[in-house]
């Protein structure tokens, strides 16, 4: 490889590593029942908090509950999955790179 392309690699691993580290510190909020429930997870899939606003609690009802901690959960991850494709796709100019989309 000539010196021009090996700059333009090394560019581009410090591009994506820094995109990494934004969508690592980026979190986005799923929620379930009006925001009744709420789940934060960052852009690298990883939670950072669950809300359960008291009107969703019914001590005769766990499983709906539970069903909407799974519905904010989903909805949180299909974001984060989305924002982390835009930016990873914006770097690799709409290439499907696999393991980055």
């Amino acid at each position: 490889m000539n010196q021009q392309m090996m700059a333009q690699l090394r560019k581009m691993q410090t591009e994506m590593t820094k995109a990494q580290e934004e969508l690592a510190a980026t979190v986005v909020t799923g929620s379930a029942a009006g925001g009744l429930v709420t789940v934060d997870i960052t852009c690298d899939m990883r939670a950072r908090g669950v809300h359960v606003d008291k009107g969703a609690i019914d001590p005769d009802d766990a499983e709906t509950l539970e069903d909407l901690i799974a519905v904010a959960l989903n909805d949180a991850l299909t974001k984060a999955q989305e924002t982390s494709s835009k930016r990873m796709s914006a770097l690799t100019g709409g290439l499907r790179v696999p393991g980055l989309s």
